[in-house]
């Protein structure tokens, strides 16, 4: 996969959550979790494009690393709603398995930076 695959695939998957959110319904506990995903799903891409311009390899490695927090975030996020849903929707089956992909692809990043 390209650097530029990566980009567009991050950000994607922070509109693909937002578009998700505005389908919730609008009680407490959802109000919880459309505010926490909305931030970490949009923050994955964020930061991995800040990561595209760090000042240093220690930049670089920090923006991947909060980039992969964030990804795990909303991972946590998405699973929660797909629990509480009474009929997960296609779009939310997708974001699950995206936001893993996108982990293990930052993990995978972070991993390699940490062996050089």
């Amino acid at each position: 996969m390209k650097e530029n695959d990566l980009l567009e695939r991050t950000f994607n998957f922070g509109v693909r959550c937002l578009k998700l959110l505005r389908n919730l319904p609008n009680t407490s506990e959802f109000q919880i979790i459309k505010y926490q995903l909305g931030k970490s799903s949009t923050s994955v891409g964020a930061n991995y494009e800040e990561a595209q311009a760090g000042s240093s390899k220690a930049d670089f490695k920090n923006k991947i690393r909060i980039a992969l927090k964030e990804a795990r975030e909303s991972n946590y996020w998405l699973r929660v709603i797909n629990a509480i849903e009474e009929r997960p929707s296609e779009d939310l089956n997708f974001l699950v398995a995206e936001s893993k992909e996108i982990k293990n692809i930052l993990a995978s990043i972070l991993k390699k930076l940490n062996q050089s």
